[in-house]
């Protein structure tokens, strides 16, 4: 099955963000996924996570995916510093925080000024995506019917916080560092540091124990494992973006605005989305924890942990190497979309 495939730049202009300065001739990149129905209500925006791109993220979108572009019309924007859309590593003037709020009403904009579209049917995310989901449900309720959350809070955590405070340490111990995330040169050891520092909160201490890295994703021994997924990986990655998106994750939350001041209970209260929690069991990031604590505020919500020992990695599983979380997940979020 092919289905239609649509991409591009969305102009925002000078976009002031909220905790001062401004993207000066903003852009989100953004591709789309099948096609918009008459009545527009077939729409899914799928936000990026962590140094991802909408290439990645195609990933989980297909006839046999998760996400279906027979059925739906799927937006995926992509996160500012993830090197397509505004980035760090190419504004010299880029603000020194631009929270996930910022990444979401700019979103909202290319919606709704670009593509003609008020309302969601869903906003599913993995990841720093799924905060995004969060946001959207958050700051638009009106206009968000489900938010599916995947390995994903709506505030970060403080033990998530420690895990990012880490990274950022490490990018500013590198000598090309300038201060405030600005770099010389690109930092090639640092970045090779980080990679490791990340390989060890990224799959669970089960999935190593198990030397799955060997026996089912076909690495030789442990450091070819890290080398050719982990060091090769984060080596295509800018740091000035690494370290700008490692802070709008550090800042994550839905309660930050003016309208809940905080209140997370509030912000989550006021949510009027049908959302779906999909915690990883071993995930290091996002607790299940966190979920439940989530959840006993949330009007109408769900929660399924997904039983893996791959960690945070159990929310973006593919489908030829982790079958089974695949389809745990392929099986809740179809569910969840035909409600």
């Amino acid at each position: 099955m092919t289905w239609s495939v649509s991409e591009g730049l969305f102009p925002l202009g000078d976009l002031e963000v909220e905790h001062g300065g401004t993207i000066h001739d903003a852009t989100l990149s953004w591709q789309t996924h099948g096609t918009l129905n008459a009545a527009r209500d077939n729409v899914i925006v799928y936000p990026c996570s962590y140094r991802a791109t909408h290439t990645g993220l195609a990933a989980m979108i297909g006839p046999d995916q998760l996400l279906d572009p027979g059925r739906w019309f799927i937006v995926v924007p992509d996160m500012f510093s993830n090197g397509l859309s505004s980035s760090a590593s190419t504004d010299d003037d880029f603000p020194a925080l631009v929270t996930l709020r910022d990444n979401v009403a700019a979103q909202r904009r290319l919606l709704t000024e670009h593509l003609g579209v008020d309302r969601v049917a869903a906003a599913y995310g993995f990841s720093m995506g799924a905060g995004q989901a969060y946001h959207w449900a958050a700051m638009y309720p009106e206009a968000v019917e489900r938010a599916i959350i995947v390995c994903g809070s709506a505030r970060t955590a403080v033990h998530n916080q420690v895990f990012l405070s880490g990274l950022l340490r490490v990018l500013e111990a590198a000598p090309e560092h300038l201060g405030g995330g600005r770099f010389s040169a690109e930092p090639t050891a640092t970045l090779r540091a980080f990679a490791h520092v990340y390989a060890g909160w990224g799959l669970s201490q089960d999935f190593y124990r198990e030397d799955l890295f060997r026996t089912v994703l076909g690495a030789p021994d442990l450091d070819g494992f890290l080398r050719t997924d982990w060091e090769d990986r984060f080596a295509t990655s800018r740091a000035a973006d690494l370290y700008a998106q490692a802070l709008t994750w550090y800042h994550a939350d839905i309660s930050a605005g003016p309208e809940h001041d905080g209140d997370l209970a509030a912000a989550l209260g006021a949510i009027r989305a049908r959302v779906l929690l999909l915690p990883g069991e071993t995930d290091l990031y996002f607790r299940v924890a966190d979920s439940a604590a989530e959840l006993a505020h949330l009007h109408d919500a769900e929660l399924r942990p997904i039983p893996s020992i791959w960690g945070h990695r159990a929310g973006a599983p593919s489908l030829d190497s982790n079958h089974a979380d695949h389809a745990f997940l392929r099986e809740a979020v179809r569910d969840w979309l035909d409600r």
